[in-house]
């Protein structure tokens, strides 16, 4: 081998015996700078702030609160936004030696709440102290009566509270399943009959407020007592022969857009059996009965009657149980003339699915109907996404979904409030999600799920939205006018018994045991 072979190879050797040194060096010389990044906050105008914060030991997060100390002042803000990012040292002005060297740290946006409103220049963030924040949210609330539902997830020890005037809005609950929806619900229920005395009226599809008014045997017995006085004002209404209020109807007390769309009549495409449909209901209106079930119906002398009458066994109208037959107090007069402050709507004990339907258009026309009476009242929708769905599937459906609409559109000036809960944003008719002031949103993995609620509730930080996909059972962002600025919850424990209850999984047991 020549001597410059001999030369380069060695040259070669001594190379790579140093490049885990180097590595090594990269490394450190990386590590002491990305440490060295302070935690500092920019503000131009007093009400918004940028920050950047060293990767290692970070505190800060998302939604987290934050003391951004400088110039003498001291200003309580909140993370929306937070993100890695990168630069070279050369950027950061750091000697040529060193100027190859990506750094690594976190940059993100934030929004001022309490403090001085001027701008301000490298401030000094750090995470708020408990009794901060508390200290801030304390000034803050109303004279009215607040409704405590948990703690602030991100500020541990601190009362998460709802303002009870903030319900004059219409309100928007939404979690996939296994979120905690149902149940944290029930526990916003509960501190409204504890903490206010707004009517309510539940339409409830799965059964899982029917147990509202009992409480649990493990609840601490004095606030036990307090809330059984507020719970008795509690009545449910099921279709259950033993049932003390049965959900009843009489077929005249639905209005009559709903009575031909029972029957699927067209006025113009079934005109002869809509005009004997008419004719009944005004001959019964005066006090003739002129038809007393399905049997006259078929046996009547009128072809247009008993034509009415095929059609009525075909859908089996006659056969549904909701129909009272005149027989004790129908839910519509109770609707209109209240004997309880909470009414819950049993759905979930009816047999068919348009007998849900149909009890859920007469809730919601009933009190359009009656709107100018001006007597406030919470209407809750559970699984709303049946009840006015985007693309409703029959007459009926429809016709609740065009009162819920004029509802959310209209209906605050009445004094008439939504409370609309589902695990399927998408489905739920667009003008209905539109006028909700307030959201309560729980675990949500869908990307598309996620963009709609973004786009629908423009008002709330998309970077609070976004964390959704990450919350844990019973974790839940609050937005809107019932607190005063958007923040993550954890909600509480419960006072009264839940209702529905998953299927026991014995079935899913190893083979042989």
């Amino acid at each position: 081998m020549s001597d410059a072979a001999l030369g380069s190879a060695s040259e070669e050797v001594t190379i790579a015996g140093s490049l885990p040194d180097l590595a090594d060096d990269y490394r450190r010389i990386r590590g002491e700078v990305e440490r060295g990044i302070l935690p500092l906050a920019t503000s131009v105008d007093g009400r918004q702030f940028t920050f950047q914060a060293s990767l290692h030991q970070l505190q800060l997060q998302t939604g987290g609160y934050v003391v951004l100390e400088g110039e003498g002042d001291r200003r309580l803000g909140q993370v929306l936004t937070m993100r890695p990012d990168s630069a070279s040292a050369a950027d950061l002005g750091l000697d040529a030696a060193k100027s190859s060297i990506l750094i690594r740290f976190a940059r993100g946006e934030g929004v001022i709440l309490d403090g001085d409103s001027r701008p301000f220049h490298d401030a000094y963030a750090r995470p708020a102290e408990t009794s901060e924040v508390d200290a801030w949210l304390i000034r803050l609330r109303p004279d009215r009566s607040v409704l405590t539902i948990g703690d602030l997830l991100l500020a541990p020890g601190v009362a998460a509270t709802l303002d009870s005037g903030g319900f004059n809005r219409h309100s928007f609950m939404c979690g996939q399943s296994g979120s905690g929806k149902t149940y944290s619900l029930g526990l916003v229920l509960e501190r409204l009959l504890l903490g206010t005395s707004l009517r309510m009226v539940i339409l409830d599809p799965n059964s899982d407020y029917v147990h509202l008014s009992e409480v649990r045997e493990s609840a601490d017995p004095a606030v036990a007592a307090e809330y059984a006085a507020a719970a008795s004002a509690v009545a449910v209404w099921q279709n259950d022969p033993g049932a003390t209020h049965r959900l009843h109807l009489q077929f005249t007390d639905i209005d009559s857009a709903a009575q031909a769309a029972v029957f699927g009549l067209d006025p113009i495409r079934d005109r002869e059996e809509y005009a004997a449909l008419a004719g009944i209901l005004a001959a019964s209106e005066k006090g003739r009965q002129v038809i007393s079930g399905l049997d006259a119906l078929l046996s009547s002398d009128n072809p247009d009657i008993r034509r009415l009458g095929l059609r009525a066994a075909n859908l089996g109208v006659f056969d549904w149980s909701i129909w009272s037959g005149g027989r004790g107090r129908s839910l519509v007069d109770e609707l209109e003339e209240p004997t309880t402050r909470c009414l819950v709507i049993d759905l979930g004990s009816l047999d068919t699915l348009q007998e849900q339907r149909l009890i859920s258009e007469t809730v919601l026309s009933t009190f359009w109907r009656n709107r100018s009476r001006r007597q406030p009242c919470l209407i809750v929708i559970d699984e709303a996404h049946n009840v006015c769905p985007s693309q409703p599937a029959d007459a009926v459906a429809s016709l609740a979904t065009n009162y819920a609409s004029l509802i959310a559109a209209e209906g605050r000036k009445f004094g008439l409030y939504l409370l609309t809960s589902t695990q399927r944003p998408q489905k739920v008719h667009d003008e209905v999600l539109s006028q909700c002031d307030n959201l309560l949103l729980m675990r949500m993995n869908s990307e598309a799920d996620i963009g709609h609620l973004r786009e629908a509730f423009s008002f709330v930080p998309a970077g609070l939205i976004e964390r959704a996909t990450t919350f844990r059972q019973g974790e839940s962002l609050v937005a809107g006018k019932f607190v005063p600025h958007p923040t993550y919850v954890r909600f509480g424990q419960r006072l009264s018994r839940e209702g529905g209850a998953d299927i026991p999984t014995s079935w899913a047991v190893t083979h042989g045991q």
